[in-house]
């Protein structure tokens, strides 16, 4: 004898099933995107890190009866004496006057104007110099030497990288919560249109987890739909923006993000963690829509073992 298949208890395409899946699609996406700027910001902040760690710098002051080029050297030598210094690079005038320029103009006279003048000490990062010995040393031999170790800077990086990572998980956990209650929402709406089909099955003997296991299907289907959509939507922005950078090199509104965000490439990480965050969405949607099932079939069976009830109504 052949057996027919069963049809799902749910049909596969309404209303409320497409509509679950834009809403799925868009929390995906946005799920997506703070994580890729999150991820950038970090890095982007790791790198600033990285880069004034590895740097200290001393200025000198203009004064009168200093010899700038004499203070200069002098300053390096007695910074390169320290243990943790690899080397030493005295900005020349020309350099100067290249990082006023922005804010002076050009064709500068560097003679004229009373500006400070830098050495740029490269150090160990993981076998740093003693600062305030080196800081107490130069005071002591040039008055008008001063040294920055960049101490400030990086306190402040580490904090926006934290704030941000905070922000960021924030955000991600205000996705994931709207999207799990508008998946309650939604199989608790699909339950009351099929409640009838759902309680015939029921009476004559079908289990609360097969009912369960019918709705977890149809809901991992649209879930995996919609995330599915919305990563690779966020994956191509992020390739988009990649290539449009590319492209755009140079220009102060490129330099501007590259900045501040970084390069928009993820390598192949990034990219598995936009599949990582598919997944887990798709998980999410049909954990919370069998766990909603299941708790209204109890509630089902509740109201009618309840002998003071009739159809859930007082009697």
């Amino acid at each position: 004898m052949r057996v027919r298949p069963t049809g799902p208890i749910l049909p596969p395409s309404n209303i409320q099933g497409n509509a679950l899946l834009v809403v799925i699609a868009i929390m995906a996406f946005l799920a997506c995107l703070t994580l890729g700027g999150v991820s950038m910001i970090r890095a982007t902040a790791s790198s600033w890190e990285s880069q004034i760690a590895r740097e200290i710098t001393i200025q000198i002051r203009p004064d009168d009866g200093l010899n700038m080029d004499e203070a200069l050297e002098k300053a390096k030598t007695i910074a390169l004496g320290f243990v943790g210094t690899k080397s030493g690079q005295i900005v020349d005038e020309a350099a100067t006057a290249r990082l006023l320029e922005p804010w002076l103009g050009s064709g500068l006279d560097m003679k004229e104007l009373p500006v400070p003048r830098l050495v740029i000490v490269t150090i160990d990062e993981n076998n740093p110099p003693d600062f305030e010995a080196m800081r107490a040393l130069l005071k002591e031999s040039i008055p008008q030497a001063s040294l920055d170790d960049h101490r400030t800077w990086v306190d402040r990086l580490v904090s926006m990288a934290h704030t941000t990572v905070m922000i960021g998980t924030g955000i991600l956990l205000l996705v994931f919560t709207a999207m799990v209650l508008t998946v309650v929402f939604a199989t608790r709406g699909a339950l009351s249109g099929n409640r009838h089909i759902v309680e015939v099955l029921h009476f004559v003997g079908a289990e609360t987890t097969f009912v369960a296991n019918e709705f977890q299907k149809h809901f991992l289907k649209i879930s995996l739909k919609g995330s599915a959509i919305g990563s690779g939507l966020a994956a191509l922005f992020f390739l988009i923006a990649r290539l449009v950078q590319s492209h755009t090199i140079a220009t102060p509104q490129t330099d501007q993000a590259t900045a501040l965000f970084g390069t928009f490439s993820f390598g192949a990480l990034g990219y598995l963690g936009i599949f990582a965050t598919m997944i887990v969405i798709a998980l999410l949607t049909t954990l919370t829509a069998r766990l909603t099932v299941m708790r209204t079939i109890y509630e089902i069976d509740t109201l009618r073992s309840d002998p003071s009830r009739t159809d859930g109504v007082p009697s």
